[in-house]
């Protein structure tokens, strides 16, 4: 027994809370305000037997410190408590963000949680563990780019009730740029303006911050948050927009030190994003997942551990043209994944048993090699470009028919191909090979998930002797504008662009140059496929599926061929 209490027994266990109540105030601050969750919840990379919790509290006033608990229950209406409920503090280090890595769970199973803070309740979110054992079906939600000013999260609402395991965020989840600076720079039209105390070109932490927070604040984001665990990871404008090992195209001098941003960057990402660190540092978060023994997933990271430099096309045109030589022989010194990732990817995919190998990353991996001549146009595009476009599909499509009559001028100008992109995988073909070399080696069915590039794609990935090693799927964007921006290509030549690009392109059989959406990929032992799911609009807020753009391909497994075929259901 207290000693007041033996002295003073009059003391009532109501005065006892009164006092407590004004001591709390006097060590913590304004606790006469209560918090809120204005960020919502949000939960990620799942494990069999754990996963990460997140949420965000808004602390009242100048309060410096928040306890935050939070409870998981295999029921909505938390009747059935997992464990014990667990309790930790928050404060401004941390921009009063939670994460709480969550053990004992089971696996496979669907588990709700929510926080609770100073009387205050979080909206309930929903979760689900990794599988184990023999698996019969997964199935993934897969999305990247979404620019704040170039439209709205409307594919994040369409997603909301998909009947998925997970969601893969394969980066690009905010964009560092104002809104001038992304008008300029990407050439999109903008929808709608940053917030007059968030547009500007993010610099520091407390800017990052503060656009992690604009996009959580999002009805459409937190709703997706609180229904799918996420398995994310970044790409460039976490940072700067074509961000590299030591630099970006979007650092420029003024900005300060590269290295400096790309901390503060990465500090922000690890408190708003529900992502377990990495014990090699936070740069290397290349991690996989088991799905049973249907699906091992590898995410990798593709722009701040060991990439080197995009290289320019600009550097290498001559008055005769461009110095293809000296271009192809610089680019096998090109490292994207570094040594140390490229040996543990190497193992995980000779290492593993699972019937899919699937990469999670940001890059077209899939050779997009294209006319030379149309490379010059892309620099600095004209009307011309649509029409050398179309002359080179037709010569193109005579000579897959077999046409002995084209001239060696026409054969060589549909012949002499390069790279359109070379900050993708194709700037850098030797770890690309060395990659394609281990699956096809192993016998492996893979499966290449991709970002980045804002369109939809799929491709067969061969090697370079040609062997068919797997299949990459290319997702669109959530808001950004596409290659059909960067041209300014009409709508109604948008379509025609994409089938011209599928002939031109060799091993590409589907391609979308307009559509704003998001993927639907599937996994069972007998097939893996992919659905592209689009909406009519990100430019208004009400919008409605575009059906008609939807395409769906499969692969089958363990073939010898493992080739995309087109499904028509």
């Amino acid at each position: 027994m207290f000693l007041w209490k033996r002295f003073f027994p009059f003391f009532t266990v109501s005065l006892f809370a009164v006092a407590l109540a004004l001591f709390s105030f006097a060590s913590c601050g304004d606790s006469g305000s209560n918090v809120s969750f204005d960020h919502g919840v949000a939960s990620g990379d799942p494990l069999s037997d754990r996963v990460i919790l997140w949420t965000r509290v808004t602390p009242p006033g100048s309060r410096e410190t928040v306890e935050v608990t939070v409870e998981v229950a295999t029921d909505e209406e938390f009747t059935n408590l997992v464990g014990d409920p667990v309790t930790t503090t928050t404060t401004a280090e941390q921009d009063y963000t939670v994460k709480i890595d969550f053990e004992g769970l089971e696996a496979g199973t669907v588990y709700y949680y929510r926080f609770r803070s100073n009387g205050v309740t979080s909206p309930t979110g929903r979760t689900k563990t990794l599988p184990q054992g023999d698996v019969s079906s997964v199935k993934l939600a897969v999305f990247s780019c979404a620019s704040y000013a170039s439209g709205y999260f409307n594919v994040y609402a369409h997603a909301k009730d998909a009947d998925v395991d997970a969601v893969l965020y394969l980066g690009d989840y905010i964009y560092e740029y104002d809104t001038e600076g992304l008008s300029l720079a990407n050439s999109e039209e903008i929808i709608r303006n940053l917030p007059g105390d968030n547009d500007i070109e993010i610099l520091t932490l407390d800017d990052y911050r503060k656009r992690y927070a604009l996009y959580r604040s999002n009805s459409r984001l937190q709703e997706l948050h609180a229904v799918h665990p996420f398995i994310a990871i970044w790409d460039d404008h976490e940072v700067a927009d074509n961000s590299y090992k030591d630099g970006a195209s979007n650092h420029n001098e003024g900005e300060g030190d590269f290295e400096t941003r790309k901390i503060v960057a990465l500090q922000a990402y690890y408190e708003w994003m529900p992502i377990r660190e990495n014990t090699q540092g936070r740069e290397a978060a290349y991690r996989s997942f088991s799905f049973g023994n249907l699906v091992d997933l590898h995410m990798l990271e593709t722009r701040l551990v060991a990439r080197d430099k995009q290289l320019d096309y600009g550097d290498y045109f001559t008055q005769a043209g461009i110095d293809i030589q000296r271009l192809q022989m610089d680019m096998q010194s090109q490292t994207l994944l570094g040594s140390t990732q490229l040996d543990w990817l190497l193992e995980q995919l000779t290492g593993s048993a699972a019937t899919w190998q699937v990469l999670g990353q940001q890059s077209l991996m899939g050779r997009m090699n294209l006319p030379v001549e149309l490379l010059v146009h892309l620099e600095n595009p004209t009307s011309q470009l649509a029409l050398d476009t179309l002359e080179l599909t037709g010569i193109k499509a005579q000579a897959l028919q077999g046409d002995t009559s084209l001239t060696q001028n026409e054969l060589e100008r549909i012949n002499t191909v390069l790279p359109y992109n070379l900050d993708a995988w194709d700037g850098y073909p030797v770890e690309r090979e060395a990659v394609l070399g281990a699956a096809y080696s192993a016998d492996r069915n893979l499966v290449v998930l991709a970002g980045d590039t804002h369109n939809g794609w799929a491709n067969n990935l061969k090697d370079a002797e040609g062997n068919q090693v797997g299949v990459e799927f290319a997702g669109p964007s959530v808001t950004s504008g596409g290659i059909e921006a960067v041209l300014g290509l009409p709508e109604a030549f948008a379509a025609q662009f994409s089938r011209a690009v599928e002939t031109l392109v060799d091993d590409l059989v589907y391609s979308n140059a307009s559509d704003r959406g998001y993927m639907i990929v599937s996994f069972t032992p007998q097939e893996a496929r992919s659905e592209w799911i689009y909406v009519d609009t990100a430019s208004e807020p009400e919008f409605s599926e575009k059906v008609s753009a939807s395409k769906i391909f499969k692969v089958l497994p363990g073939t010898g061929n493992r080739e995309l075929v087109p499904v028509d259901d």
